[in-house]
Formats: structure tokens, C-alpha cells, sequence
């Protein structure tokens, strides 16, 4: 969806679709925000408190108090946004005019019970907070059991207490009365089930063994695990039962054993898809800076580094390495594509951790956040890594030496090649 670009003067109003109570606050600052972060959750809080005494409605407000009451840039507002929505406790619609106006729907947390038994909520949360903080959240939240065995149940029914007797009529129906509403998670990744069920031998599978509730489960399985038809196959084979309806909660162990198998024991956390629309540069351009520029932001940093494997998967070492740098570092999807790209071209095609941590925490502290900033910083340290080098040193290694193609800025005013538009192209369509 192509993102529209908020200004302080544009109106907003708060609806409440739900019911808020003050445990819904413990569950949001316990559960939710180790996974979208303190911003996401003030600006929560914020839109709450916007909130009228009877917290139905809002007053009109512009974006301009949520900057000052929250004390950040609109573009934080944004990603803080989106964060909310992708959780289901925000949903966001606008109507275009001189000054735009949106409405902000508020929806509650799901339970505790339902986030720990979520499919990705719940991994995200277990990677991001460790397990001993996990476990003490899930002790938090568990009801303590009690033996009863040796008591005698006393508790009165229905109708030990009341009768039924003629009264007036009433043939009202209460439709209308508020609710506990959750938003729920939404993941446009779609699962290949048609490669799936060619994969499987015939006679294992019935018309009732993918459900949608399971079809649902498995895409958000597919999603947070990162695994296609292929890499599924298997546990969910073995997550079927004799009567061929599949187990979910086997499923969700089988994967979840998958996982950590192939990764060394770690499981997987979330990190944004690719770089943010507010932080993309303009479309247009047709040259061959600007195509390389539209790929690096446009790509996941995973599928960016697997395109540039020659569509083999990262290993998982490699993921530790990106994992570091977007949640570690917090550099942004399209800035790490740049970084990656620049080690492997003059590092011999090597992704080492130091090297990669070194870059990182500099361009972290110069508060690198779009991706021609990156290119531009690369540029510069290269050619001040040139000073120090002696001359003849250099001139022995500017014969094995290969760098990136954008660091030739004459490649401004270069139009792209048939062959390289196709290339990039072809990038994009397999790994956007």
C-alpha cells in the first residue's frame, strides 16, 4: 500500500471499537512492548488518553499534539503507527481533501492466554526478551492451581437463587452494546498450498486436513519461520493424524523443532520488511544509480543477500549477521542491503562479523537512515582507507581490488543496459 505523507496540520479523530481497562495496560506494556518498542506503546497510550470521559470518541485533533505531547518527529509517529497495526491494536484510514483526515480505530490486546499461545507473538516475544524474562512474564500471568480434591463444591446455580414469573414485555434486543474487540494479525505472505499437496503422497492428505483455520496458522508459521512449501512439508507431515486432520499444536512444535535444527538452537525475531516509504527516495530516475538505489530499498535485506548468492538461502550465520545488524544496530532494511553489499564486493565476497559491526556502529552514530546516505558514507571511508595506504601497497592491490558500481558517480548520467534492467528486475520479482 503506497504510503501518503503526514503533516502536522492534518485533522485526526480517535474511535474506541472495544472495551479498555486498566489490564489491558499491563498486557500492552508487558507482552506487546518488548516487540514494538516504548514509542509504539506512548503513542497508544497517547490516542487512549485523547479519548472522551465516556471513551467512545475523540475531539478533532491535528498531528501537530501528538509531536508535542509525545516530544518526536512525524516520522516516528509513523513507524510508531504502523507497528500498532501490524499487532492489530490500531487501524488507520484517511480521506483525502486540502487537509487530510484520518481515523484512528482502537482495538484491545488479546489476552495473555491467546499472546502466549500465538504463533508469532508469541516466538517474537521468547527471542526478544530471553528466557528467563519469559518466563517470569508467563509465572505473571499463569492462574495458580489449587487442589480442591478434599473440598465439597457449595456453589449455588442459576436457579437454586432465581424463579421465572409473568412480567411486562419487553421485546427489546440489546445489538448495539459495546464489546471487547481485538484486531487481528494480518500476513499477506502467501503460502504455496498447491506446491504443498503436490509434495505429499497421495492418500495422506483428505479434503478436511487443511482447514482455514490451519491454512491461516501455517501461512503465519511460513511467515515467521521464514520456510516455503518445501521446508514444511515435513513437519507437517508429521503433525497429521490417523484420521487426517492435523494437529496444530504438534505443528507449532514440529516447525518450531525445524527451526532451531537448522539454526543452531535460536529462534526467530521480527524485523522491518524493508526500508520505510518515508525514508525511500522519489521514482523516476531512469539511470543506472537510481535503479541500483530503487533495488537496495525496495528488497528485504534477507532476500537482497540470497540474490546476491545466486539464489542459494543464507546460512544461518549470515542471518545472525542481519539479525545483528536490524535489531542490534537498528539500521534500516534498505541501509544493511547497502553495507552488505559493499563488504562482499571488497572483502572477497565475504561477510565477516567485525568488519560488518565496525561499519554498523559508525554509520549508527552518524545516524545513517536512507540509502544514499549509506552509499555516500561508503564512498567517503574508501576513499579516506586510500590515504593511509602507501602508494606502492595500493597500486598492487588496485589490480585484485573490485568495488561496487555505484561508487562511480559518473554512473549518474549512465543509462541503465537492457541486460541490467532485466537483472534488476529479475531481483526485484523473486525477492521484493
Amino acid at each position: 500500500m503506497k504510503e501518503i505523507s503526514i503533516l502536522p496540520a492534518d485533522t485526526f479523530v480517535v474511535v474506541n471499537r472495544t472495551i479498555l481497562n486498566e489490564s489491558d495496560r499491563k498486557i500492552i506494556s508487558m507482552l506487546y512492548q518488548p516487540i514494538i518498542g516504548s514509542m509504539a506503546v506512548s503513542l497508544y497510550y497517547t490516542l487512549w488518553a485523547d479519548l472522551d470521559k465516556t471513551e467512545l470518541l475523540s475531539n478533532e485533533y491535528t498531528h501537530h499534539h501528538l509531536m508535542t505531547s509525545l516530544r518526536i518527529k512525524m516520522d516516528s509517529i509513523v513507524t510508531a503507527r504502523k507497528k500498532l497495526e501490524a499487532v492489530g491494536l490500531l487501524k488507520t484510514f484517511v480521506k483525502k481533501e486540502n487537509v487530510n483526515n484520518y481515523v484512528y480505530e482502537m482495538f484491545s490486546p488479546i489476552s495473555a492466554s491467546e499472546f502466549f499461545n500465538h504463533p508469532i507473538l508469541n516466538i517474537v516475544l521468547y527471542n526478544n526478551v530471553g528466557k528467563k524474562e519469559y518466563e517470569n512474564l508467563l509465572k505473571y500471568f499463569k492462574v495458580p492451581r489449587i487442589n480442591l480434591s478434599s473440598y465439597e463444591e457449595l456453589t449455588s446455580t442459576f436457579d437454586e437463587v432465581f424463579e421465572s414469573v409473568p412480567s411486562s414485555s419487553y421485546d427489546n434486543l440489546n445489538e448495539d452494546l459495546r464489546v471487547n474487540k481485538t484486531g487481528e494479525i494480518k500476513i499477506d505472505n502467501a503460502f504455496d498450498f498447491d506446491l504443498l499437496i503436490s509434495l505429499v503422497p497421495n492418500g495422506v492428505i483428505t479434503n478436511k486436513t487443511f482447514s482455514k483455520e490451519v491454512k491461516e496458522l501455517i501461512n503465519n508459521l511460513s511467515f515467521v519461520y521464514n520456510m516455503d512449501a518445501s521446508d514444511m512439508k515435513g513437519p507437517i507431515l508429521n503433525s497429521i493424524k490417523e484420521n487426517g486432520l492435523i494437529d496444530k499444536i504438534l505443528l507449532r512444535k514440529n516447525v518450531r523443532n525445524y527451526y532451531k535444527y537448522e539454526n543452531q538452537n535460536k529462534l526467530p525475531s521480527l524485523v522491518y520488511k524493508s526500508q520505510p516509504e518515508y525514508l525511500k527516495n522519489p521514482v523516476g530516475a531512469a539511470d543506472k544509480r537510481a535503479k541500483m538505489i530503487y533495488v537496495f530499498e525496495n528488497t528485504t535485506p534477507y532476500n537482497f543477500l540470497k540474490g546476491r548468492s545466486n539464489g542459494a538461502k543464507p546460512s544461518s550465520r549470515d542471518l545472525s549477521l542481519l539479525e545483528t545488524l536490524l535489531s542490534d544496530f537498528k539500521l534500516n532494511p534498505g541501509v544493511v542491503n547497502v553495507l552488505i553489499d559493499y563488504v562482499l564486493k571488497i572483502n572477497n565476497k565475504k561477510l565477516t562479523r567485525g568488519f560488518l559491526e565496525t561499519i554498523a556502529s559508525q554509520w549508527k552514530r552518524l545516524n545513517i537512515e536512507t540509502v544514499e546516505e549509506a552509499m555516500k558514507e561508503a564512498e567517503k571511508e574508501y576513499k579516506k582507507s586510500k590515504k593511509i595506504i602507501d602508494v606502492k601497497s595500493l597500486n598492487k592491490s588496485q589490480n585484485k581490488e573490485v568495488l561496487p558500481e555505484w561508487f562511480n558517480q559518473s554512473i549518474k548520467k549512465e543509462e541503465i543496459s537492457s541486460e541490467e534492467e532485466k537483472s534488476l528486475k529479475d531481483m526485484l520479482k523473486e525477492f521484493s
